[in-house]
C-alpha cells in the first residue's frame, strides 16, 4: 500500500469525524435563536424548532454510524486495502454522511435513508475486504 492510498482511508475517517459536528452546528444556532439557557441545554429540546430537532437526530445518528466505519477503515488500513473499491467505499461514505445530515434537517426521509444505507454498504464493503484479505 503506497502513501496515498492509506492517506485515503485516515482522512475519511478524520472527514467522517468532523461531519459528526455538522449537524450540532444548526442545532447551536437554533439554541442561540430560541434563548440558550446554559444550566439545562438538554431541556431545550422540546423548544427548538423541528429542523433543530433534526439536526439533533442526525447528530447522534452520526457518532453512531462513526463507530462502525472508523473501525472498517482501520482494519481496511491495517490490512493494506489500496483498491479502488477500498478508497471509494471510504469516499462514499464521507459523502453520504454530508447528505444524510442535509437530507434529514431538510425533512426528505427516504433520501436519508438511502443515504443511511449506502453509508452501511460502505462501511461493511471494509469490512468484507479486509476478512477477504486476511482469509487468502
Amino acid at each position: 500500500m503506497n502513501l496515498q492510498d492509506s492517506a485515503i482511508l485516515l482522512f475519511c475517517i478524520a472527514a467522517a469525524a468532523a461531519l459528526i459536528y455538522l449537524p450540532f452546528l444548526v442545532v447551536g444556532y437554533a439554541r442561540l435563536s430560541v434563548g440558550y439557557d446554559i444550566s439545562a441545554p438538554r431541556a431545550m429540546f422540546d423548544k427548538l424548532p423541528p429542523y433543530a430537532q433534526r439536526a439533533t437526530w442526525a447528530h447522534q445518528n452520526s457518532f453512531e454510524t462513526f463507530i462502525i466505519f472508523a473501525v472498517a477503515a482501520l482494519m481496511a488500513y491495517v490490512t493494506k486495502q489500496n483498491s479502488a473499491v477500498a478508497g471509494g467505499a471510504a469516499i462514499a461514505f464521507v459523502v453520504t454522511r454530508l447528505l444524510y445530515s442535509g437530507f434529514y434537517i431538510f425533512d426528505v426521509p427516504l433520501a436519508r435513508s438511502l443515504m443511511f444505507a449506502i453509508g452501511s454498504l460502505c462501511s461493511a464493503t471494509l469490512f468484507v475486504l479486509s476478512i477477504l484479505s486476511v482469509n487468502s
